[in-house]
């Protein structure tokens, strides 16, 4: 027998599960993107310019249209206020520390509360994949410490280093924004395939009971046991989560780290940041733990119904997963627009 150079082929069965794969994947995304289109149309814009400063710093914040949304940015203007004459307070007389903490906690609290991709990645990421509650509340945190950690390292790096103006730093911090949705987009795109083999592997299932798994290849271990490699991989998605939802800087951590740098108290600044992260983490913990609870209920729910209910479950898992990698690319999109 003649041995060839040509490259090994998937056996016919296995192209025809790759297909399968490919198409429920396309298909979960095309339906998430046609909700989201008539959601948008149906709401009309469903985002207002930011409040000025007196910096100039800060990135778009999300805030609905109409009084809403003024309102929204109202309330947060009034929290930067509070933030700046905490600090020269405490530059006065030194004793304004406690309440400028406060009230970077409180001002975390309600800016987690507003619109916001970091909230929606959680929340979705937790709803496509099998994960606790702690895991939940591990992420939040890691997400607002993240988020306050490069706030602190743009404003110290630009300033301290580079001696660059405002204008520098909002470019710098737009750049970080563009690659925080564009590690959305990959992590949706990677849970989303992911996903798409469940199901279709469920629905397998559901139509032949009988039939087992099947792996193309050879029968030996070329690889680490495939729950070691489950772990690795969910280790790689949470931090993947972590930094899609936290690597975009707060505009008021960014305001408050200029002013306070400004008047000569940047550690106090920092403080205050990490305040906001804290308050941050609190809010989306509680939005991602009802997400995690309606999972649960829904699980239950669907736990009564076999089959049926377990390809159900999966392919909710699937337009999960799809909300993630379609939320990046619109956000991709909106930022390459928005120039």
């Amino acid at each position: 027998m003649s041995m060839t150079a040509q490259p090994l082929a998937l056996p016919a069965s296995g192209k025809v599960r790759v297909r399968r794969r490919l198409a429920l994947a396309l298909a979960a995304v095309g339906i998430v993107a046609s909700l989201m289109a008539l959601g948008a149309w149906w709401f009309g814009p469903v985002s207002a310019p930011p409040a000025r400063n007196p910096f100039g710093m800060g990135l778009r914040e999300a805030a609905p249209s109409g009084s809403l949304g003024a309102a929204i940015l109202s309330i947060q203007a009034g929290f930067f206020k509070s933030l700046q004459a905490g600090v020269r307070g405490l530059k006065e007389n030194g004793t304004a520390f406690g309440s400028l903490l406060l009230v970077g906690f409180a001002y975390g609290v309600f800016h987690a509360a507003g619109p916001g991709h970091g909230k929606a990645v959680i929340s979705a990421y937790l709803v496509a994949d099998e994960k606790a509650l702690r895991k939940g509340l591990a992420l939040s945190l890691a997400a607002a410490l993240v988020q306050a950690v490069v706030a602190i390292a743009i404003v110290g790096v630009v300033a301290f280093v580079l001696h660059a103006t405002a204008s520098t730093m909002n470019r710098l911090a737009t750049q970080v924004e563009v690659a925080s949705f564009a590690v959305m987009a990959l992590l949706g795109a990677a849970i989303t395939w992911r996903k798409a083999g469940k199901l279709s592997g469920i629905a397998a299932l559901a139509r032949d009971p009988l039939a087992g798994p099947q792996e193309e290849g050879c029968d030996h271990a070329h690889l680490p046991p495939p729950d070691a490699l489950d772990r690795l991989t969910r280790w790689r998605e949470m931090a993947g989560v972590a930094l899609a939802a936290g690597i975009r800087p707060c505009a008021g951590a960014l305001v408050v780290l200029v002013f306070a740098m400004a008047q000569g108290l940047f550690a106090a600044g920092v403080a205050a940041t990490f305040a906001m992260a804290l308050g941050t983490a609190l809010t989306t913990a509680a939005i991602a733990a009802l997400a995690v609870f309606a999972k649960s209920l829904a699980l239950k729910v669907a736990g009564g119904r076999g089959a049926a209910g377990a390809v159900a479950m999966a392919g909710f898992e699937l337009l999960a997963a799809a909300f993630v990698l379609v939320l990046g690319l619109s956000l991709l999109l909106g930022a390459w627009t928005l120039g």
